[in-house]
C-alpha cells in the first residue's frame, strides 16, 4: 500500500505559496527551511476551515479560545510528566519572541549569555540584537555524536554570566540529550546560579527513546528555567505562528509577562483553534509521521554511508534534520555553496548555525531537511552523489 506521503510530487509542492519551494530557482530541489512537505493532520485542517466558516475573525478572548490552555497543560502532563498551573503558562506568536524575552529579562545589557553552537540562528541574534554578551561554548563532536563541552562551560562562566540557552531536541544536530547529560548541565546551572531558557519545540519529534524536559530535573532547576514549547514543528503549522512559554516560578513568569506587554501578542485565533485540534486529535497523524521520518532517516544514513564519499552523519535522535559533515570531502568551498551550484540542491549553510564569523569548521557542514517524500529525498541525495563524483 502506498503511503500518502509518497504521493507528494515536485509539481504539487512547487504550486504551494510558502517559502520552502519558492525561495530557490525551479532547477533546485529544496531541503532547507524546517517545514515538512506533508499536509497537516485532517483534524487540524478541519478546525481551521470550521473556524473560518463561522465567520468570526474578531479578537479571541484575552485568555485564549476555550480549551486552549487546558489542551496545552494536558499535553505537557500526559506526554512529558510536566505539571503546569494556570498562571504558569503564557502564549506568544512563536518561539523566537520567547528567546528574545528570555535574553532581555534574565540578563542585563553587557551581561553574559551562554550559547552552545552549532545551534538555531535566532539564539545568536537574540543575544547580539539585545546588547548582551554572547559567551560561546561550542559543542564537541564525539564518537557518539554531538555532546556538551562541560569543562569548556565551566571555564566560560564568569561572575557576569547570567543565562544559558538550551536547544533540545537540538537544531541542527538532531541530538536528544540524555537525562544524565541534562542533570550534569543542571548541576552547573545551580552552582553558578544561572537562568536557563530551553527551546523544546521539537520535543514531540523525538525519534528515539523518551524526551526529558529540562524543567523535570527537580524543583530547583525548574525554578530557574523558562521553557518554550508549541505545536508548530511537530504538526507542521509553522506559518500559523503560535508558541508557549512556561515556568513554575511565578515571579519569573510575571517578569516575562511585564516585559512582553505591548510588544508580544498572543497567537492568532486560527492558530489557537489549530493548536486545540492538534493536541486533541492529532496524535494518530503524528505517530504515522514519526514512523515515516524514522524510515527516511534510515534511508538517509544508509545512502550517506554507501554513496557519498567523504560525507558523514550522526543519526539524529529527534527532529527531521540531518547535519551532514562534508569536511572530509575537501570541497574547497562552503558545503552549502557547493551543493547549490554543483548539485542544484538547497540546504542550510553550516556557518548559519555558528557565531557568524565565517568559522571555517562549520562551513564544512550543511543541514538537510528529510521531511519529504522518499522519491524527492532520493533525488536530492543522488544529485549530491553525482556532484561529489564529478569534482
Amino acid at each position: 500500500m502506498v503511503h500518502p506521503f509518497d504521493a507528494l510530487s515536485e509539481e504539487m509542492l512547487r504550486s504551494r505559496p510558502s517559502v520552502k519551494w519558492r525561495h530557490y530557482p525551479e532547477d533546485v530541489l529544496p531541503c532547507w527551511v524546517a517545514d515538512m512537505d506533508f499536509q497537516p493532520a485532517e483534524p487540524i485542517r478541519r478546525a481551521i476551515a470550521e473556524y473560518a466558516r463561522a465567520g468570526d475573525l474578531g479578537y479571541p478572548p484575552k485568555a485564549g479560545l476555550a480549551g486552549l490552555f487546558d489542551a496545552v497543560r494536558g499535553r505537557l502532563s500526559n506526554r512529558f510528566g510536566i505539571e503546569v498551573g494556570p498562571d504558569d503558562l503564557m502564549m506568544m506568536p512563536g518561539i523566537i519572541p520567547g528567546l528574545y524575552l528570555a535574553v532581555r529579562t534574565l540578563a542585563g545589557r553587557g551581561e553574559g549569555v551562554v550559547i552552545q553552537p552549532p545551534v538555531y540562528p535566532p539564539f545568536m541574534a537574540a543575544v547580539t540584537n539585545s546588547g548582551r554578551k554572547a559567551v560561546y561554548n561550542p559543542m564537541r563532536l564525539g564518537g557518539n555524536g554531538w555532546e556538551f563541552d562541560f569543562d569548556g562551560l565551566e571555564r566560560s562562566i564568569t561572575p557576569s554570566t547570567r543565562l544559558l540557552m538550551l536547544c533540545n531536541p537540538q537544531n541542527p544536530t538532531g541530538r536528544v540529550f540524555s537525562r544524565a547529560e541534562l542533570e550534569r548541565l543542571g548541576d552547573i546551572v545551580l552552582r553558578n546560579r544561572l537562568w536557563v531558557v530551553t527551546d523544546e519545540l521539537h520535543a514531540d519529534l523525538t525519534l528515539d527513546g523518551r524526551f526529558t524536559p529540562f524543567a523535570s530535573l527537580g524543583e530547583q532547576v525548574a525554578r530557574r528555567t523558562l521553557t518554550l514549547y508549541g505545536p508548530t514543528k511537530a504538526f507542521n503549522i509553522a506559518g500559523l505562528k503560535i508558541g508557549f512559554a512556561f515556568s513554575t516560578n511565578q515571579e519569573l513568569m510575571e517578569t516575562v509577562r511585564m516585559a512582553a506587554t505591548g510588544l508580544v501578542v498572543p497567537g492568532n485565533a486560527v492558530a489557537q483553534a489549530a493548536t486545540i485540534a492538534a493536541y486533541g486529535e492529532g496524535d494518530e497523524w503524528l505517530g504515522q509521521t514519526l514512523d515515516y521520518l524514522r524510515s527516511n532517516r534510515q534511508f538517509l544514513i544508509e545512502f550517506v554511508e554507501r554513496e557519498l564519499p567523504g560525507v558523514s552523519l550522526h543519526a539524529p535522535q529527534g527532529t527531521y534534520l540531518g547535519w551532514l559533515d562534508f569536511r572530509e570531502a575537501d570541497l574547497g568551498e562552503p558545503a552549502a555553496r557547493f551543493l547549490l551550484e554543483k548539485a542544484k540542491v538547497g540546504l542550510n549553510s553550516g556557518s548559519d548555525f555558528g557565531p557568524g564569523d565565517g568559522t571555517p569548521d562549520l562551513e564544512g557542514f550543511a543541514r538537510l531537511n528529510f521531511a519529504t517524500s522518499r522519491a524527492i529525498l532520493t533525488r536530492v541525495l543522488e544529485r549530491i552523489g553525482t556532484a561529489l563524483t564529478a569534482r
